[in-house]
């Protein structure tokens, strides 16, 4: 009787086991199917309905400009022409060592236009720096992009044929943070004074000045050198230091690079327009003497001379002129051009150029002549695609706008104001980041 008991006992719990276990399975079963959905489904017989991907929605094609072409065709195949002669400095001339920064981002054309009217000014190619801002790391030293590509820059001619230096910044730079960029090499190559300019400017002396002192035409790099020289001499800074000297504004200006760094730089957060306000108010506000100076003409442009030869006080002649007609013209051949001789000091080419020059400017800065804008040049190369570190073009122009709107509501914060003027506002050096609205 026991031993069935036992037996009883042992079928009514393994029926149980198996029941549980069946129950356990058939949960599992469920939740598996709830985990893996997918999986199951693979396993089913019925096919899934494909997934839907959205269209992107394109933008309209930008409106396209021609293709630029180079404005200076002659230094792709021979040696620029002497400058004007009335510009050059004597061979035996000391040289200070103060050089001449021009930063870079895009535009060939006007990069090389500003640079040849610098060098044809009379200014030594060794004080010119030329700083490559394209963002494009070392790929125009490497030859690695195109004319139409708005990066482009001819590193080969700048240094081989102009004979400037060229350097790469590490990334693209605001403009606020090439200022202090530029303070950064003034301490690493120990430049206690540098001067920097626009990549749109044009730099042309005056040939009709003529010097009080000495009766004499002085060209605008010997200006400049005599504006150094005042500057520098203690008598300027008896009763306030200086910072800066301005020559047409900043399109070029003269840096006192302690009084910068007295001052901490640039802000980087207020990145372009309104920066120059921001900086040189700080100066004001910390007693420096800020001075204007006039060395000669200084443009501020938005287009280039179609050939740079006009900058030697030179042009083409027609190609079918033979050697002796080319002699009795008073001209000279090169392998690829019939090359005018200069004329002489303040002639009628010096006003031809000049008015010329003029009529850019005026262009560039009056809305009623030019309503499309002072900056229509920033996107006047459209090509570059597939090269390194292409960027689209108009992508490019509102990110740095974004940028720029970023940094004035910057200011804004920091002064509570708008505008430059901080110290007619009532505004010192402390009160930056601590005033705000009234209560």
């Amino acid at each position: 009787m026991p031993s069935k008991a036992k037996v009883r006992i042992c079928a009514i719990s393994a029926v149980a086991f198996l029941v549980l276990l069946a129950i356990t399975l058939l949960s599992s079963s469920i939740k598996f199917s709830n985990v893996f959905p997918t999986r199951l489904a693979s396993q089913s017989t019925t096919e899934p309905a494909p997934e839907t991907i959205p269209t992107p929605h394109y933008k309209p094609s930008p409106s396209a400009h021609p293709p630029i072409k180079d404005n200076f065709p002659l230094a792709d195949h021979a040696l620029p022409p002497p400058i004007p002669s009335w510009n050059a400095l004597p061979p035996d001339a000391p040289l200070p060592q103060t050089p001449l920064l021009i930063a870079f981002t895009r535009n060939w054309h006007l990069l090389q236009q500003t640079v040849v009217s610098y060098l044809t000014a009379g200014w030594p190619a060794s004080q010119i720096y030329v700083i490559d801002n394209s963002g494009t790391q070392n790929s125009n030293k490497r030859n690695l992009l195109t004319l139409q590509n708005p990066f482009y820059l001819n590193h080969h001619r700048l240094t081989a044929v102009y004979n400037v230096t060229v350097w790469e910044t590490p990334t693209l730079l605001t403009f606020a943070q090439l200022q202090n960029y530029f303070l950064h090499l003034a301490i690493n190559h120990d430049w206690p004074y540098y001067f920097w300019g626009h990549q749109d400017a044009v730099a042309l002396s005056d040939e009709t000045y003529i010097d009080p002192e000495t009766g004499a035409y002085k060209s605008l790099y010997a200006r400049v050198l005599d504006t150094l020289t005042e500057t520098l001499a203690p008598a300027f800074s008896a009763e306030k230091q200086w910072a800066i000297r301005f020559f047409a504004y900043d399109h070029l200006a003269l840096v006192n690079r302690e009084a910068y760094l007295s001052v901490g730089g640039w802000d980087p957060f207020i990145s372009y327009y309104i920066s120059d306000c921001d900086m040189h108010e700080r100066l004001a506000m910390a007693n420096f003497r800020m001075d204007d100076a006039r060395v000669g003409i200084i443009y501020d442009l938005s287009t280039s001379l179609d050939d740079l030869l006009l900058l030697y006080r030179r042009s083409k002649e027609p190609e079918n002129l033979n050697d002796e007609e080319l002699s009795m013209r008073g001209l000279f051949s090169s392998s690829t051009a019939k090359i005018s001789l200069p004329g002489d000091l303040g002639d009628d080419g010096f006003h031809a150029l000049k008015k010329t020059l003029d009529d850019m400017d005026r262009w560039k800065n009056d809305n009623k002549i030019n309503p499309a804008g002072r900056n229509t040049w920033q996107g006047m190369q459209q090509g570059g695609q597939g090269e390194p570190f292409y960027y689209d073009v108009e992508g490019f122009s509102q990110a740095i706008e974004m940028t720029n709107q970023n940094g004035r509501r910057v200011y804004e914060k920091k002064w509570d104001v708008g505008g430059c003027g901080l110290i007619g506002k009532g505004l010192k050096a402390t009160d930056a980041w601590r005033v705000g609205p009234d209560p």
